[in-house]
């Protein structure tokens, strides 16, 4: 009961995360030690789920899909998203800097928190690092936009391939394709047709890119690791406090997509906006993010050597 309740809770973190574009619930599975037993319960959805029940019956199929781990996680994502998404919304639209001050710290602190778990260091590593960054950087600019319930589809199945991505936040690649006032619409409207449209999306994203990952760490596990620490890098700037944008376009649903932004220091942002830098208050906030983290991976070091170990046997089955 005492594991339930804690996926419930790590569930929760990742919907919450999962809300905020620039920030991924990929991150907090990460930090919290549950990353690689998802993606490889997730990739256990498939064929082999049906020879499981054939074989075993109801319970072997329950065990094969590892449900006492995936209920309690995804039912805390759930009501962290239907819970959070007014007020989400709120503080994108009246906090933003606060807000992005407070997980800007919190990803700083997961990429050193990631870091921390590898055993090796070679100077090739460099390569996948770079990558990530890259990746995560202009992957937004290269996205299709648009509207309609194929493009709601097509942008569940990328978002959640994104959320699988620590450091690529599924939010933030939505605002970019125009659909995340959408979908949070949508959530706050309990607008089924929409909510379904986009979780078949979802559904094929998970089913496809949870197997490459789980081949990815299987098979190229450091490397696996310095590309997604190189994800989580490369998406800083999109949560740095202080910045004005420079261009945006404008989606079909008449949505602000923004392109690019300019990184200010807290002065020149006074200078740039007119609006106060709340340098102290965004300095707290960003350590408060960072404090949160560090202590959640501590604590979570230990859990997450288990689940290495449990995912890699759970692969070979």
């Amino acid at each position: 009961m005492k594991r339930h309740v804690t996926l419930f809770l790590k569930g929760m973190g990742m919907g919450a995360a999962d809300s905020v574009p620039g920030v991924s619930g990929g991150t907090i599975a990460f930090v919290t030690g549950i990353y690689q037993e998802l993606i490889e319960t997730i990739r256990r959805f498939g064929p082999s789920a049906i020879g499981a029940w054939r074989e075993h019956g109801l319970k072997g199929l329950i065990v094969h899909l590892n449900l006492g781990f995936l209920i309690p996680l995804l039912a805390g994502v759930a009501a962290s998203v239907l819970s959070l998404a007014h007020l989400v919304s709120y503080l994108l639209d009246h906090q933003t800097m606060l807000l992005n001050a407070f997980f800007f710290g919190l990803v700083v602190a997961s990429a050193i928190v990631v870091a921390r778990r590898l055993d090796r260091w070679r100077l090739v590593f460099l390569l996948p690092l770079a990558l990530g960054a890259l990746l995560a950087h202009f992957l937004p600019a290269i996205l299709p936009s648009g509207g309609g319930g194929l493009m709601l589809f097509v942008a569940g199945a990328i978002a959640i391939s994104a959320m699988l991505l620590p450091g690529v936040s599924g939010s933030f690649l939505l605002l970019t394709m125009g659909m995340y006032h959408t979908v949070i619409d949508a959530i706050k409207a309990f607008d089924l047709v929409v909510m379904a449209q986009f979780a078949m999306g979802c559904l094929l994203g998970l089913f496809t890119f949870s197997r490459v990952l789980s081949w990815l760490f299987k098979h190229h596990y450091s490397t696996t690791l310095y590309l997604l620490i190189g994800f989580i890098l490369g998406s800083l700037p999109v949560l740095w406090p202080w910045r004005s944008l420079e261009s945006y376009t404008m989606s079909p649903d008449g949505e602000v997509v923004p392109l690019k932004y300019r990184l200010l220091s807290p002065e020149a942002y006074t200078a740039v906006t007119g609006e106060p830098a709340h340098l102290w208050i965004a300095l707290a906030l960003a350590l408060v993010g960072f404090i949160v983290v560090v202590a959640v991976g501590e604590r979570s070091g230990d859990d997450s050597s288990r689940v290495s170990t449990d995912s890699q046997s759970m692969s070979k089955e």
